[in-house]
């Protein structure tokens, strides 16, 4: 998928040489997935929390928040690892429009929040859940996408700007906006598509760690067998 499918016709900013880029998978995440988002964000530094929830949170906040997310209600989107471990993960948050608010004119706007982890940066993960998270948006009927983030925050900043996204800066916040195109047949099934492949990408990765588990398991029984206490 490419950000043109997305973002209004034209070259934008900051795109990544195709020969360099690596092959990441977005999947929409589940239920199922809470306990890994949570072992994801607990894995982020004290400085990369900072960056991802405005604010530094102990371990204790981030399970609440964690425990708080409601599947039904957002969107949440990841990117895992050769090892079926969540390197990335992009929050999509729905909310109503506010009486007065002329900045969307459809009934609820959505906001987004991406972190990834620091052995996965580099390559473009930012980028494509943000990309997924708005196709998704456009494919939702929301016009709007909005981003909230420390102007200190350099990814959020490169992702705004490569997006096109107007920026406005104030005591050391940013707030970005993205009008979102509407959908039509072609973002339905790019979507689609895109969720199905990441799918069997997100199965193959589970089945082979849960080989690789099993293989290990039975390894160790033979072992214990083989020295009896």
């Amino acid at each position: 998928m490419h950000s043109s499918d997305i973002f209004p016709e034209g070259k934008v900013p900051g795109d990544v040489p195709a020969s360099s880029q690596y092959t990441v998978f977005v999947k929409e995440l589940s239920e199922r997935d809470r306990h890994r988002i949570l072992k994801h964000f607990l894995g982020l530094k004290a400085s990369d929390r900072l960056l991802r929830f405005g604010t530094h949170l102990p371990d204790e906040m981030v399970e609440k928040y964690v425990e708080g997310l409601d599947f039904s209600r957002d969107t949440l989107f990841g990117v895992v690892s050769r090892n079926f471990r969540l390197v990335g993960v992009g929050h999509l948050a729905f909310a109503p429009r506010q009486e007065g608010d002329d900045v969307s004119d459809k009934d609820r706007l959505a906001e987004f929040g991406v972190s990834v982890s620091e052995s996965a940066r580099g390559k473009g993960v930012g980028s494509k859940l943000f990309e997924r998270g708005a196709i998704h948006c456009r494919n939702a009927d929301v016009d709007t996408l909005y981003m909230h983030f420390l102007s200190s925050n350099h990814t959020m900043v490169h992702i705004a700007k490569k997006a096109g996204m107007e920026i406005f800066r104030e005591y050391g916040e940013s707030d970005a906006y993205l009008k979102v195109l509407p959908a039509d047949a072609v973002s339905v099934l790019k979507e689609a598509v895109q969720e199905q492949v990441a799918a069997i990408d997100y199965g193959i990765k589970a089945n082979a760690r849960a080989a690789a588990k099993w293989l290990g398991n039975l390894s160790g029984s033979k072992s214990d067998s083989k020295n009896p206490k």
